[in-house]
């Protein structure tokens, strides 16, 4: 397979803080890259600003003022990390063959995207950046996910351990995620159900550079209850049976 055109989508909320960092580590990248002839000039860096209220679109206009290479997608209001990442994947699909998802705050490094790069010119559709380790979470927040895996697991969802919205989709993968219409979205769950060939590599997920995270706990929670109920019947089945019960045991009280 010849060079192809990259394009990278960054999801944005209150991120001011770490724009310029953040804009210099991927463009250093894709500069690389297009040098050595491992992918097109006119690849791109899109930055999707989710509704922010700090300066953030402000901070990727002065980028995009610096050529071709940065591009950018304002929303309307906040609607959440998942959709402003499959807004910035939908607007953007048609602009490169091939896109790579990736946070704002370089927890996911730069240094993954030559890798993305080259797992997907081996011919693999969909590529997953894959923790190698949480020993740099809280014990809390390990003990939290490795117990969300392991129930995702047994509820019977097709899911990627450690893995979280840092891959990189082909055109095929693009044009079937175009028909999901999920009012609960969980690209996690629905990324793994497109089917086509994939891969995983695997990297040192690195501290915050700058900020404060925009996923407390009280997010990180509803984020998990959209996960569960949207991929498994099981608890329906399991209030089905409970509501069933409650149901038998106020008639042998009445009785």
């Amino acid at each position: 397979m010849s060079s192809t055109r990259i394009g990278i989508i960054i999801p944005c909320y209150n991120e001011v803080e770490t724009l310029d960092l953040t804009a210099e580590a991927v463009g250093e990248e894709l500069r690389e890259l297009i040098d050595a002839g491992e992918i097109e000039i006119g690849s791109f860096v899109c930055f999707v600003d989710d509704g922010s209220r700090d300066g953030t679109w402000k901070k990727i206009e002065s980028w995009l003022t610096k050529g071709t290479l940065y591009r950018g997608v304002k929303l309307s209001r906040n609607v959440g990390h998942q959709r402003a990442l499959l807004a910035g994947l939908m607007s953007m699909r048609d602009e490169a063959e091939a896109l790579i998802s990736m946070d704002a705050d370089l927890q996911d490094p730069a240094s993954t995207i030559p890798l993305f790069v080259g797992a997907y010119l081996d011919g693999n559709e969909i590529v997953y950046g894959v923790r190698e380790d949480r020993s740099s979470d809280s014990s809390f927040k390990r003990g939290t996910a490795e117990f969300f895996y392991r129930m995702m697991r047994k509820l019977g969802v097709d899911i990627v351990p450690n893995h979280a919205d840092c891959r990189l989709l082909g055109p095929r993968a693009l044009d079937a995620l175009s028909h999901f219409d999920e009012a609960n979205l969980f690209l996690r769950g629905i990324v793994p159900l497109l089917g086509y060939p994939s891969t995983k590599i695997y990297y040192k997920r690195d501290a915050r550079i700058a900020g404060d995270s925009k996923y407390p706990l009280t997010k990180m929670l509803a984020f998990a209850w959209d996960g569960v109920t949207s991929f498994s019947t099981k608890p329906l089945g399991f209030i089905v049976w409970l509501g069933f019960f409650v149901c038998l045991a106020t008639f042998v009280v009445g009785a």
